[in-house]
């Protein structure tokens, strides 16, 4: 059960504090180097959590469980950091909720269909998706940590916009699968 795949897992989701602490004052530059270094450590392990337990024939159900939740959890906690701090601000407000109301409507009807026994795998698009999104969070964590790269924030919030349009096009794909298979 705790299997080296399972714990890498494990360890996204209680990093995820460290995180949050290290964003929480938004003019310590510091925390927020520190905050981007975790951010892409998370992130190596998300893939080699996978990876590994691919390679070793180690796929469970606890970390089938837990994969999806630690990544949400992640970029939940970091979605609404940078909204404390006002990294993402303004109208950009709306694409950070496209993103979390995405996440939990996503996850309920996953649940939904699992009891139906239907999967629904993930799209190469929802992969970009999920690309364009990280990508975008690490770029805005990365833009406190080095203000003096104003173009950093800029490209990144234009990123996060591009993620909340995948977002919407992708959450209509999966909606569309899911109310094939409501009453």
């Amino acid at each position: 059960m705790l299997t080296l795949p399972n714990l890498l897992t494990l360890s996204r989701i209680v990093a995820v504090p460290l995180l949050v602490w290290s964003l929480w004052w938004p003019a310590w530059t510091t925390g927020y180097a520190i905050a981007f270094a975790l951010y892409c450590l998370m992130g190596i392990t998300d893939y080699f959590d996978g990876y590994l337990a691919r390679a070793q024939g180690a796929v469970s159900k606890l970390g089938i469980f837990l994969d999806p939740i630690a990544d949400k959890i992640m970029v939940a906690a970091v979605i609404l950091m940078l909204v404390a701090t006002r990294d993402i601000s303004g109208l950009s407000l709306i694409a950070g909720i496209i993103i979390l109301l995405r996440e939990i409507a996503v996850s309920g009807l996953r649940e939904f269909l699992a009891q139906l026994q239907v999967s629904v795998p993930v799209s190469q698009l929802a992969k970009w998706k999920t690309t364009l999104q990280l990508v975008s969070m690490g770029g805005l964590i990365l833009a406190g940590a080095v203000p003096a790269w104003p173009w950093l924030q800029t490209a990144s919030i234009a990123a996060l916009w591009g993620a909340a349009a995948l977002t919407l096009v992708t959450g209509w794909d999966y909606l569309r699968v899911g109310l094939k298979h409501m009453d």
